[in-house]
């Protein structure tokens, strides 16, 4: 990785410095258009001549069906039931705890008010197929929307899906399980179809296809929310001296490997350190199977030499990552600087992998900076909350005459008149 003095830059060249990859311009937003509306006009026949032509697949039937799913989950080994039971263990676990609390607060005497929450009541999930099954993000994804109430749970993968993918989506509860990607697939769930059913918000990665159709889909009225603006995968690692270098490149590539368009950083006042880690990157590379996907992330990675732990914590919070690990010898002390970041991961036994799987925290999370505005996937995520409030008669009295004077001062008669015509039946009944 290429490394830089982050003190020797200037103030516009360390803006440059930590600029992502520019998003490639799939040039694809009339093409996506196109199969939207295939899909809204033309239904389950479009759907599945779609299939047909794009995945290959041949299916007279989009869902699967319950042999099939029982057929699917007794090929996935014993072991990796196991494994995939305790990742499930461990995600509820932590969802069940954000799960929140009806909030009933006097606010004056005689005015309540009231917050409560609700589950959305249909939710689609997206998985991707391609050359990494990610039955992770099935957990991901589905155990919140179970917690949270959701009413029917959908799920939709690329032909052929994965049977740790099927087994997995069935485990986590989801109702329904379709054979279908891409655009088409999130255009079904969005305005639904006669065999799909229309959700009222999509969650899950996809490719610049997916990509673009949930933001097409999020931006109809008639469409689908969207669970958060989608970028590439990328981590910033905060490394001192005394980190081991072999540990700090194993998380770099870890997030390097999932696509040539990602992007790693280390951030260090070590110089030595850094050296280290471009060695060990170079041995480690030459081990991994998607090394040729890794090297292609490296080049758009850097390493930034700092003065100390206190400036990379200003670096980290300016390029605000998705996945943010911190191996020093106070990991917890640095905590309280970090301001922006999807995740983070505390201490050198604490690989970003382990928060991809098995943790119990969420692996679906802001990238391309949005970590500034946007949050990690959790329970909220899958409900919403509205208020509720209720006066008695002394309550409008008491705060009635404020409300006239605010409404005149708005020129909004009809609100002033709301009240000022319950607070004159109140004094002439107790006249």
């Amino acid at each position: 990785m290429n490394i830089l003095d982050w003190n020797q830059l200037s103030e516009s060249e360390q803006t440059a410095a930590l600029r992502r990859p520019a998003l490639a311009d799939s040039g694809r937003a009339g093409q996506v258009a196109d199969i939207i509306d295939k899909v809204r006009h033309g239904g389950d026949n479009t759907l599945i001549e779609l299939t047909r032509n794009l995945d290959k697949c041949e299916r007279s039937s989009l869902q699967l069906s319950e042999q099939e799913i029982a057929n699917a989950a007794s090929r996935v080994s014993d072991e990796l039931k196991a494994a995939i039971e305790l990742a499930i263990t461990n995600i509820d676990t932590f969802h069940r705890a954000q799960l929140p609390t009806p909030i009933s607060q006097e606010t004056s005497p005689g005015v309540q008010c009231e917050l409560h929450f609700q589950p959305l009541e249909k939710v689609g999930l997206y998985v991707p197929g391609g050359t990494a099954p990610l039955v992770s993000t099935v957990m991901m994804l589905a155990i919140p929307a179970r917690l949270a109430g959701c009413e029917r749970v959908v799920l939709c993968s690329p032909p052929p899906i994965n049977d740790a993918i099927v087994y997995t989506a069935r485990r986590c509860g989801v109702d329904a399980i379709y054979t279908l990607g891409g655009a088409q697939a999130v255009a079904a769930m969005a305005y639904g179809s006669e065999s799909i059913t229309k959700v009222d918000k999509i969650f899950g990665p996809g490719n610049t296809w997916v990509t673009e159709a949930k933001r097409q889909v999020s931006s109809s009225v008639d469409g689908a929310a969207i669970d958060m603006p989608a970028g590439p995968s990328e981590v910033l690692v905060i490394a001192d001296a005394d980190a081991d270098a072999d540990f700090v490149a194993a998380d770099l590539l870890s997030q390097a490997e999932h696509g040539a368009d990602s992007q790693v950083i280390l951030v260090t006042p070590s110089q030595p350190l850094a050296d280290k880690v471009n060695l060990a990157l170079e041995a480690q590379l030459a081990q991994l199977s998607r090394s040729d996907i890794a090297r292609q992330a490296l080049a758009e990675s850097r390493t930034f030499i700092c003065t100390d732990l206190a400036q990379a914590a200003i670096i980290s919070n300016a390029y605000a990552p998705e996945h943010l690990i911190v191996q020093t010898a106070d990991p917890r002390a640095l905590l309280p600087r970090l301001k922006n970041a999807g995740s983070v991961f505390l201490g050198a036994w604490t690989p970003e992998s382990v928060g991809d799987y098995a943790s119990g925290t969420n692996h679906t999370l802001p990238t391309y900076g949005y970590s500034r505005t946007y949050s990690s996937l959790g329970i909220a995520d899958y409900q919403r909350r509205f208020t509720v409030q209720e006066l008695t008669p002394a309550g409008l009295q008491a705060i009635g005459s404020a409300v006239e004077l605010l409404a005149a001062t708005e020129t909004l008669d009809a609100h002033k008149n709301a009240v000022s015509l319950r607070l004159a039946k109140l004094e002439k009944s107790t006249a």
